[in-house]
């Protein structure tokens, strides 16, 4: 079970495109996530003993750099998340390099570190997009939905493959608990949804991937799901998963690790029912 975190703050389309300049409501509902949210989600994975990977743009880390600083030091992963939330579907090869470069540099500059993992901006990428990832010496990504179990990805001129650790939707706190005015992003979330109804259904994903031994990430938000009313629904989730047993609680570049060490012996395996 790899705890997933995008902590996206006020980046995202509104910001590429400048109108949040003129939105300051839109703005701090962003900020929000490293703000004030962060430290209440890192005291509640403390408490609850499990480790967790933030997916952090640099842009926020350029702004927040004590917040971002203080994943890493109390013992979480931190990992690459565009610089601006930019869509990487729609950047050529060379916008995409010039995208993570500024990442390299911003995570060397501020929190002495070069990260090996990645999560792609807006859930998707381009032609590109592995290549390029590579080149900054990313070693596995958090983007794709097209398994249960993670898988490698190869590019030419690349002895080595990227782990992709694939996550799905029905784990992302947006599509039940998010709520915007304006912009609508995304589109038609016009009401939050009740919280036992959210637990149920997370509980219920996870099952399903405990039950026929899976690899399971998430797509929560700070912003989102880091509110006081909310911490108790992350809090019952963590518990139901501890309580099942047989479970291992680790970060995404472990995961990663793990699957490029084991690769050849699990992947031909059946899932047992």
């Amino acid at each position: 079970m790899a705890l997933a975190f995008d902590l996206d703050g006020p980046t995202g389309d509104a910001m590429l495109n400048g109108s949040i300049w003129s939105n300051p409501s839109y703005f701090t509902l962003g900020s929000y996530g490293p703000w004030r949210a962060l430290g209440r989600l890192l005291d509640m994975l403390d408490e609850c003993r499990v480790p967790a990977t933030f997916f952090v743009p640099a842009w926020v880390i350029e702004n927040w750099p004590r917040q971002c600083a203080a994943i890493v030091e109390r013992g979480h992963e931190i990992a690459y998340h565009g610089y601006r939330h930019e869509a990487f579907w729609t950047l050529d090869a060379d916008g995409q390099r010039e995208v993570m470069a500024r990442c390299v540099d911003v995570f060397d500059r501020f929190l002495g570190m070069r990260p090996v993992g990645f999560r792609t901006p807006s859930g998707d990428w381009g032609p590109d997009t592995i290549r390029v990832l590579m080149e900054a010496g990313v070693r596995y990504s958090s983007s794709m939905r097209g398994d249960d179990r993670p898988y490698l990805l190869h590019a030419e001129g690349f002895a080595e493959p990227m782990v992709e650790i694939p996550g799905r939707w029905e784990l992302d706190d947006y599509a039940s608990l998010a709520y915007h005015r304006n912009p609508d992003f995304p589109a038609s979330l016009d009401r939050i949804a009740s919280y036992d109804t959210t637990f149920d259904n997370w509980r219920r994903e996870f099952n399903g991937s405990h039950r026929d031994g899976l690899c399971l990430t998430t797509l929560f938000h700070p912003k989102v799901s880091g509110k006081p009313g909310r911490i108790p629904l992350l809090e019952k989730l963590i518990d139901h998963m501890q309580a099942q047993g047989n479970v291992w609680f680790a970060t995404c570049r472990d995961v990663a690790q793990w699957w490029r060490a084991n690769d050849a012996s699990v992947s031909t395996q059946e899932p047992s029912v």
